[in-house]
């Protein structure tokens, strides 16, 4: 039963009144995956708080992943997985299953998902418009790429339009080799080339902790100097490395803040946008500011 009174509910309408006003006309860059996009009723939410934050006039870009659903169509065609330090090998025939499930399957399910909801939308992947420029990273690993330019017009173009742009992690190069991106890397630079004033990395846990085993130690907010720091202490470790490398990287490249987030928390997106609480940790460029400044 909702326990919520009329008076609470304008409460919190009203807590996130001055939030709406700063990001209105704002672009937030929303990197999705995890087991937000594996369970189907967070996926309903995170699709939910993308439309909402475009009805109250946030720009709102979504860039998807896709490992999990890649791994299974590839075990369903007969071909096996194989990763190299976190890095799927990608031969021919893999890129053209990558392509497949991320520009296809899962890029098109997303955009109908956010119609559904009230949004207009629109897919397109890193090989339209010349969008994610790539080049091979390694030759062992095959066709996985690394960014060498990003052409961010395909995109302001459907935000000028009033559209959600939803994108695929493939990138191509001038001879028309098609590569894998990893996505995290990709919405970095995405949200950078967009200087964009978020860009909030979706994960499966809450965030940067003192204590790996303890989500009661969650830094809730990291200076770029702070986090070199932790990396040397080992305290940022294992996969949570290139989460925070890509938050670095955005903020070099143009991004006011990003955000480590628990995709696992329903409705986290507006929990971190539009309360005073926010969600997981934050990477800011310059000196430690107070919790009362956490969304100035």
């Amino acid at each position: 039963m909702d326990s919520f009174t009329n008076n609470q509910r304008a409460q919190v309408l009203t807590e996130a009144l001055p939030y709406i006003r700063a990001y209105n006309g704002k672009i937030v860059v929303v990197k999705y995956g995890g087991n937000a996009m594996v369970s189907e009723e967070l996926r309903q939410q995170v699709m939910e708080d993308v439309v909402l934050l475009w009805l109250v006039g946030v720009k709102v870009v979504l860039v998807h992943g896709g490992g999990p659903e890649i791994s299974d169509m590839m075990t369903r065609l007969g071909k096996k997985p194989v990763f190299v330090d976190g890095l799927r090998v990608t031969d021919l025939e893999t890129v053209d299953i990558v392509q497949m499930v991320l520009a296809g399957k899962i890029n098109k399910t997303l955009v109908k998902l956010l119609e559904m909801k009230g949004g207009r939308a629109m897919g397109i992947s890193g090989m339209d418009g010349g969008l994610i420029q790539a080049k091979m990273r390694n030759p062992d690993l095959g066709y996985v790429g690394s960014i060498t330019g990003v052409n961010i017009a395909p995109v302001m173009d459907l935000l000028e339009k009033g559209y959600i742009p939803v994108i695929s992690t493939l990138g191509c190069d001038d001879e028309g080799n098609t590569y894998n991106i990893n996505g995290d890397t990709a919405a970095a630079y995405i949200a950078g080339a967009l200087g964009a004033e978020r860009l909030i990395m979706m994960t499966d846990i809450a965030g940067v902790l003192m204590d790996k085993d303890d989500p009661s130690t969650l830094i809730r907010e990291l200076t770029i100097q702070e986090a070199a720091n932790l990396f040397k202490q080992n305290v940022i470790a294992g996969g949570m490395i290139p989460k925070v490398d890509c938050c670095i990287e955005a903020i070099y490249r143009g991004v006011e803040k990003a955000i480590i987030m628990d995709g696992r928390v329903p409705h986290s997106i507006l929990m971190e946008l539009l309360t005073d609480e926010g969600a997981g940790t934050m990477v800011v460029p310059g000196e430690e500011t107070s919790p009362e400044s956490r969304k100035d």
